[in-house]
C-alpha cells in the first residue's frame, strides 16, 4: 500500500507507550486468570442511574440529530458554570467548546497553539498521551522532571530553563495522574510568573479537580492567567462518564470561537442524546459527590494498608485516582518489578517510567477497585516486597 503520513506514523514512533504491562494482564485476565488489575483509571461502577435515565429519555424523546459545532448551548452554560467552580474565574458559554472526552479537548488545545517546529514544555511525570499529542501537532516538546522527594511539585527555575525562543506553551496536569500529587498554590504561581514574562499558553489539565483531597486551585484564577490559559477538563471522572466521551476546553473567547473550525473537520459536533443526558448530570451533580467520598475513603484505605511497609515510600498520592510508590530500595528497575509483581502475586499495576522518567523508580496504583480488593492488594505487594529483597539478597 502507499505510505502512511509521518504525521500518524510519528504519534507514537518506537511502538512502544509503556502500557504493555497492562495489556497482558488484561489479555491473562481475559483467558481466565485471577488477575487484580490495578494497571487503568477506568471506574468499577457504573454511570449513576439517573445520568442513565436522562439518556434513555433523550433517546426516546427524538434527540437524534447533529447539534451545533461548539455543543449545545444548554450544555455550554452548564459546563460554563461549572468552570467557574473548577478555576474560581467567571466564566461565560463563549469560553467553552464542548468535546467528545478530555483527550479531544487537549488536542483541540494543543492545535490550537502550537504549528509545525513550535515547541512546548511538558511537566512530568505525565499522562501517557501527552508526548503523542504534541507529535501529532507536529511540534517539539522538552519534558521537565518533578522531583520525587519533592512531592512531584512543578520546579518554575527548571521550567524557565527549558525556554526557547521558539516555545509556546506549558502544559501540567493537577491533581496529577498518574503521581496523584496536587500543585501547590506557591507552585502554581512560579509557573504562571515564567508564562506571563515569557508570553506563553498554560495548558492546565484539571479533570481530576473534584477528586483533589482539598482546595483546589486553577492557574486560571491567578493574575494575568485567564487570557493564556486553557483549562482541559471531562465528565469521565467527575460524573463517572468514561465512556460517555465528553469533554470540553475553557479559554478566552477569541480562542474558543477559532476550535469550532477545528470541530468541524474533526467531531462535527457530539452526539445529540448524550448532550441532553450531559446536561442533567452538570446541571444536578449526578454521582459527583459520591465519587469523590468514595476516592477518598479508597485512598485512604490503601495508604493506611502500605503505611510501615519496608523500602516503599508513598509519594504524592494527596488525589485523583492513583497513588504512587517508590518502590527503588527493592528494585530500581520499575518495569522488572512490575512484570515481576504480576507473575508472582497476579496483581498489574503501571511501571512510574511509562509516564517519565521523574517516576521512574515506581509503580502506579489505581484506585478503581472496592476497598477490600485494595487491602488485599497492599497485603501482596507487602509480601512479594519482602519476598523479592530476601531474593536478591
Amino acid at each position: 500500500m502507499p505510505h502512511p503520513s509521518s504525521r500518524i506514523s510519528n504519534i507514537i514512533p518506537s511502538g512502544k507507550d509503556g502500557w504493555e504491562v497492562h495489556f497482558a494482564a488484561w489479555q491473562r485476565k481475559e483467558a481466565g486468570e485471577p488477575i487484580v488489575m490495578l494497571s487503568v483509571g477506568d471506574h468499577d461502577f457504573d454511570t449513576p442511574a439517573e445520568t442513565v435515565e436522562a439518556c434513555v429519555g433523550a433517546v426516546r424523546g427524538g434527540h437524534h440529530h447533529y447539534t451545533p459545532l461548539p455543543g449545545i448551548p444548554a450544555l455550554r452554560d452548564a459546563m460554563a458554570r461549572i468552570s467557574t467552580q473548577c478555576t474560581g474565574v467567571e466564566t461565560g458559554a463563549d469560553e467553552v467548546i464542548v468535546t467528545p472526552g478530555g483527550q479531544a479537548a487537549l488536542y483541540a488545545a494543543v492545535q490550537g497553539v502550537l504549528d509545525r517546529g513550535d515547541h512546548a514544555i511538558v511537566v512530568a511525570p505525565y499522562y501517557a498521551t501527552y508526548p503523542g499529542t504534541f507529535r501529532a501537532a507536529e511540534a517539539d516538546f522538552t519534558v521537565v522532571e518533578t522531583r520525587a522527594a519533592n512531592g512531584f511539585q512543578p520546579d518554575a527555575g527548571a521550567i524557565e530553563k527549558a525556554v526557547r525562543p521558539n516555545t509556546r506553551a506549558i502544559l501540567i496536569n493537577t491533581p496529577n495522574n498518574p503521581t496523584g500529587a496536587v500543585y501547590t498554590r506557591a507552585a502554581l504561581e512560579g509557573l504562571a510568573d515564567v508564562c506571563r514574562r515569557h508570553d506563553l499558553w498554560l495548558l492546565s489539565d484539571e479533570v481530576y479537580w473534584t477528586l483533589g483531597g482539598g482546595e483546589h486551585v486553577s492557574p486560571r484564577a491567578l493574575p494575568g492567567m485567564a487570557e493564556r490559559t486553557l483549562v482541559i477538563n471531562s465528565m469521565s471522572k467527575s460524573h463517572g462518564m468514561t465512556g460517555w466521551r465528553l469533554g470540553w476546553l475553557t479559554g478566552p473567547a477569541n480562542f474558543i470561537a477559532l476550535t469550532v473550525n477545528l470541530n468541524l473537520v474533526t467531531t462535527y459536533g457530539l452526539t445529540d442524546f448524550v448532550s441532553h443526558a450531559a446536561i442533567e448530570a452538570l446541571n444536578n451533580g449526578y454521582g459527583v459527590r459520591e465519587i469523590a467520598e468514595r476516592y477518598a475513603g479508597r485512598r485512604t484505605v490503601f495508604l493506611d494498608a502500605v503505611r510501615g511497609m519496608n523500602d516503599v515510600t508513598v509519594r504524592g498520592s494527596e488525589g485523583g485516582m492513583y497513588a504512587m510508590l517508590d518502590i527503588s530500595a527493592v528494585e530500581p528497575d520499575d518495569e522488572k518489578f512490575a512484570w515481576a509483581f504480576l507473575d508472582a502475586e497476579k496483581v498489574a499495576v503501571m511501571p512510574g517510567s511509562s509516564f517519565g522518567e521523574a517516576a521512574a523508580g515506581h509503580i502506579r496504583i489505581s484506585l478503581c477497585q472496592p476497598e477490600d480488593v485494595l487491602r488485599e492488594a497492599a497485603q501482596r505487594l507487602r509480601r512479594f516486597a519482602s519476598t523479592y529483597r530476601s531474593k536478591a539478597a
